[in-house]
């Protein structure tokens, strides 16, 4: 094959050093995904040292390339890539050695990087691996908790309605912490406050479904996907599905109690069917003004686009409060298709990418209807 048939695929084939031969002089620098499908060869087969080797592979260089590599190249050679990284001997270490792993800080992008190469971890490390994800949800769920309780809670200690029925108050409690008032001259007591069992029941009726796409792509929006789920249910006041899926669907509802457990029952990669996966969470809806339906995806839909579009403009119709997140993570940004996000914005739906405290801030406009 003459390499002025495909100079660029030669050039990616044989590396940056064939620039300094004279078939090649002419060429111009590589640009926009040519140089990151370039940049992401590099570092399993370049010259560069510093980026090969010893301790070179840091983690968070390995999560970008992982992401890189996801972007620049399709499945089957995502796949291909990974493999040929673990025999490098920056990824190996990674991978291979608990004693490495175990000093590597813990953090969202690491635990996503775990979870996605778990099949790939030797069963001397998958303890360690194991170890290190629980370590990360622990910390983030730490810091999450507090806010959706005091949020939740305080949305429905504010919710307020217009007539107070004595089936909601809490007549026992009432006496007991007002007793102190008791006029005698009245025969009666003065309650300073009333205590009510309205508080505790008002979100009963909720349901909210978390859809959450597990392709290769959305890893840190997995981790805080399942960690806000598992945070939902553990208040238990409203009723919450959480569900994954790529081509294939997984409830993972019964395994809320233990976000590591759902972590380590999913798979990341594969292809991407948000219609199939829209039509299942709609067999969950009871009550449609009473559901909060939160997709998470990137929105590059693998299924049938047009469906997809009609399934959420009908829960748009049907009250259910709807939201499209592009990514669920610290930076609150995504990559993702702009078309169809654009499409979903203009049913009414909010496409947008955010951080955990974000979404947390916009269920609890829900709670008490200041969202729609």
């Amino acid at each position: 094959m003459d390499y002025r048939e495909d100079p660029l695929r030669w050039r990616l084939i044989l590396g940056k050093e064939i620039e300094q031969q004279p078939l090649f002089a002419d060429m111009k620098p590589l640009e926009g995904a040519w140089a990151g499908m370039d940049q992401s060869l590099e570092f399993l087969y370049g010259e560069n040292q510093s980026r090969r080797g010893g301790t070179g592979a840091s983690s968070p260089y390995v999560a970008q390339w992982l992401k890189d590599i996801r972007t620049y190249f399709p499945t089957d050679t995502v796949s291909y890539l990974q493999k040929e990284a673990i025999e490098k001997k920056g990824l190996r270490q990674l991978l291979l050695e608990p004693e490495t792993l175990e000093k590597l800080e813990r953090n969202v992008e690491l635990a996503a990087t775990l979870i996605e190469l778990k099949h790939l971890i030797p069963d001397q490390t998958k303890a360690t691996a194991r170890l290190v994800i629980q370590d990360t949800v622990a910390n983030l769920r730490k810091k999450l908790e507090q806010k959706v309780a005091q949020t939740v809670i305080g949305a429905v200690s504010r919710e307020s309605t217009p007539y107070i029925k004595t089936k909601q108050i809490d007549f026992a409690k009432t006496v007991r912490h007002n007793i102190k008032n008791y006029q005698p001259e009245l025969n009666t007591f003065i309650p300073e406050k009333i205590y009510f069992y309205e508080q505790q029941n008002k979100l009963n009726d909720w349901n909210v479904i978390v859809c959450v796409d597990q392709s290769g792509s959305m890893g840190t929006s997995v981790v805080y996907s399942s960690i806000m789920g598992s945070i939902f249910a553990s208040l238990n006041l409203f009723q919450t599905h959480l569900v994954f899926f790529d081509t294939e669907i997984a409830d993972m509802t019964e395994y809320l109690t233990d976000p590591i457990d759902i972590l380590f029952g999913i798979q990341l990669g594969g292809g991407t069917d948000i219609n199939r996966a829209v039509q299942y969470c709609q067999g969950l809806i009871t009550q449609p003004d009473k559901t909060i339906f939160i997709l998470i995806t990137d929105l590059y839909e693998g299924g049938n686009q047009n469906e997809l579009l009609a399934r959420l403009a009908k829960m748009r119709e049907d009250q259910v409060k709807t939201l499209c997140l592009l990514a669920l993570n610290d930076q609150g940004r995504a990559s993702y298709d702009r078309v169809l996000a654009q499409e979903v914005a203009n049913l009414g739906i909010p496409a947008f990418a955010c951080t955990p405290n974000k979404l947390i801030d916009w269920v609890e406009k829900i709670f008490v209807g200041e969202a729609k």
